[in-house]
């Protein structure tokens, strides 16, 4: 019933999921490394991606070799990343999204959105202030049994965690 082509494939799936589980724990250490050069929270970055939207998710993240705070966010149909100024506060660069993963991922985080009767910063902060001495560099909302909440991931030296809070 079962060939061997079926368990070299299966065997192969199971390397490509666990690089990219490898990546993204590479990746998020390279941002806690990073944080502590942040002036700006989390929470603060969200602030300020309001004046251009509803903020749908936030991230410190390396992008090209580059430490910066990004931050997601719908006004009507037009979705955009806010690039936050991460010594200042201040929107740095605001552009409309336009690869087709970023427009995946957004169009999830509104449909979690839609659900939520709380925001992602006070999601955010919650997460802090359970987690003492952790800093939250990452909030995504998701929906989770057909309910909304939003994933946080912080960190505290090179300490590693993600904790969900409910948003409705």
């Amino acid at each position: 019933m079962w060939n061997k082509s079926f368990f070299i494939g299966l065997v192969a799936v199971g390397a490509t999921i666990g690089a990219a589980v490898a990546d993204e724990y590479k990746d998020q250490a390279a941002v806690a490394k990073q944080l502590p050069s942040a002036k700006v929270t989390l929470s603060q970055g969200l602030t300020a991606g309001e004046s251009k939207g509803q903020p749908i998710s936030a991230k410190f993240e390396i992008d090209e070799g580059h430490f910066q705070l990004s931050v997601y966010t719908a006004q009507g149909a037009a979705l955009q990343e806010v690039l936050v100024d991460y010594n200042t506060g201040k929107i740095a660069k605001a552009e409309p999204l336009s690869e087709a993963g970023d427009l995946a991922d957004a169009k999830k985080q509104i449909a979690a959105m839609a659900k939520a009767k709380t925001t992602l910063k006070a999601a955010s902060d919650k997460a802090e202030q359970d987690n003492a001495g952790y800093r939250a560099f990452s909030v995504v909302p998701t929906l989770k049994a057909n309910h909304a909440i939003a994933m946080v991931t912080l960190a505290k030296g090179t300490q590693i965690k993600s904790v969900s809070e409910p948003l409705e």
